[in-house]
């Protein structure tokens, strides 16, 4: 006798259905007399229509947007802006003397003003000073878009570092990178649409940092540890030691079905779609991820317009990345704060921007290169500036030492590139000592915002339902800085 093949429904029951087919079987026969036995019913009717969209699909924007990809780069911990981007004369001139800013309260006690230990240059036909440790950087002035009127909410890094990654500085929401992945999916189907680099471990707020918040679990940030050149240690578990591609592929056929199974008897279920999709990313990777991450297999020329470093290597990666359909790519200098200087600033920040300095301009220069510049918005910024004065001793911050500045959100600079923005622009002013920003001020809302409005959205049109309201990325705050598009 003939058997028709064996499926899901055959082998596969809960005891929650094993117990409502028998108990309530005759019950179910009588009910679909009455209403018709050409009516799919329940689980039926859910699993005829069964199947799942694949949420990372390239999506549409509100309208066209000058910018198709995203590149951040992060400096962990509050780059100093009067001693990178923002030069302040004035701090010479009250060098040893207390600042007249009795109105602003830093987070610990500062003294006198501290000029900058380094020199600023004035570059390209733009003219913008620059200083000296970002000299290569500067290079590319008339590509920049440097905004130095921005303002955070506290001088403290935890809330500073979710505000600027997820536009809410205390309550669980999703990270810039999430919802750019939610809103326009992703070109490659085989790599993440959305990666963060940071080496040797993660920054303070660790993977809330790049979480998906509310959003579906497939929009998350997937981190990678690029202290590691070793793909097997750069993407943990991106092989199976047991099982070969062809295998994995049946198992993962066998999973799917089952997942649809389940999933076609109850209501839709975010985390189950994001598991699914999880599985299925993790095993495409396996054939892309290592081509996408062996920097070795650039042109030694390239690779030399990088320079040495983890840091100049995960810059090269990125650029990889983006090149392969990668939607959003965070590249962190460093875990914990490295940037967070309240002693010895001036031999800490050399060295520090001695580390991604060429890498930076390099990958400027590449992309310009390639013609992916004009579609790719670069973002470099930390949660914060520093003040202007300097730390008072402070325990357990500078031993005793008296040569740093504290946290600054008052006003602090970042720069932008590519994706739309004006080259060669200066937008916004700190005052005189560059304590807080009085000049077309823009706060982390508004430049969320603007970002949103290069990629083609609207933000305020963009959001998702939750907890019985539409949230969005920049709450009920933001505008878009009209003045730094080109």
């Amino acid at each position: 006798m003939k058997h028709h093949p064996l499926t899901c429904d055959d082998v596969v029951h809960t005891r929650r259905e094993f117990l409502r087919r028998t108990g309530l079987g005759f019950g179910a026969f009588g009910l679909a007399s009455l209403l018709g036995s050409g009516q799919l019913l329940g689980a039926d009717a859910a699993a005829e229509g069964a199947g799942f969209a694949n949420p990372m699909a390239p999506k549409g924007p509100h309208f066209a947007g000058r910018a198709k990809r995203v590149l951040h780069i992060f400096m962990n911990g509050g780059m100093s802006h009067v001693d990178t981007f923002d030069p302040k004369p004035a701090l010479d001139k009250y060098a040893g003397q207390k600042l007249p800013m009795e109105n602003l309260k830093t987070e610990r006690p500062t003294g006198a003003a501290l000029p900058s230990p380094f020199t600023f240059k004035q570059y390209g036909q733009s003219g913008i000073p620059v200083s000296e440790i970002f000299a290569k950087t500067a290079e590319c002035v008339d590509d920049l878009c440097i905004i130095r009127s921005m303002y955070a909410d506290v001088p403290n890094h935890e809330p500073s570092l979710l505000l600027m990654n997820c536009g809410e500085a205390r309550l669980i929401r999703p990270s810039v990178g999430s919802w750019v992945t939610y809103g326009l999916g992703t070109e490659n189907q085989n790599l993440p649409g959305f990666i963060s680099m940071c080496p040797s471990g993660y920054p303070i707020q660790e993977s809330q940092n790049w979480q998906a918040g509310f959003l579906p679990g497939i929009y998350q940030g997937t981190y990678i540890d690029t202290q590691h050149t070793d793909i097997e240690k750069l993407i943990t578990n991106i092989r199976s030691d047991y099982t070969s591609l062809p295998g994995q592929r049946a198992q993962l056929d066998l999973l799917q079905k089952l997942n649809e199974k389940h999933q076609a008897t109850r209501a839709e279920d975010t985390e189950l779609e994001a598991r699914i999709q999880s599985f299925e990313l993790a095993y495409r990777m396996q054939l892309d991820a290592t081509d996408a991450f062996d920097v070795t297999r650039e042109p030694e020329y390239i690779r030399a317009m990088y320079g040495p470093g983890v840091q100049a290597r995960q810059l090269l990666i990125a650029r990889r990345l983006l090149e392969r359909g990668v939607r959003f790519v965070q590249v962190w200098h460093g875990a914990g704060q490295p940037w967070d200087n309240h002693d010895d600033l001036e031999a800490n920040h050399r060295r520090l921007a001695g580390q991604c300095d060429q890498g930076i301009a390099a990958l400027l220069k590449d992309l310009k290169r390639r013609g992916m510049l004009d579609e790719t918005l670069v973002i470099c910024s930390g949660e914060f500036g520093r003040t202007p004065s300097v730390e008072l001793p402070t325990p357990g911050l500078n031993a005793g030492k008296i040569n740093g500045r504290d946290h600054n959100h008052y006003g602090f600079t970042l720069w932008m590139a590519g994706g739309g923005v004006k080259g060669g622009y200066v937008h916004g002013a700190t005052d005189e000592f560059g304590f807080q920003a009085v000049e077309n001020k823009v706060h982390v809302h508004d430049l969320h915002a603007t970002m949103l409005h290069l990629l083609g959205f609207d933000h305020e049109k963009l959001t998702y339902r939750y907890a019985g309201r539409d949230f969005r990325l920049t709450d009920v705050h933001g505008r878009v800085v009209r003045e730094v598009l080109a």
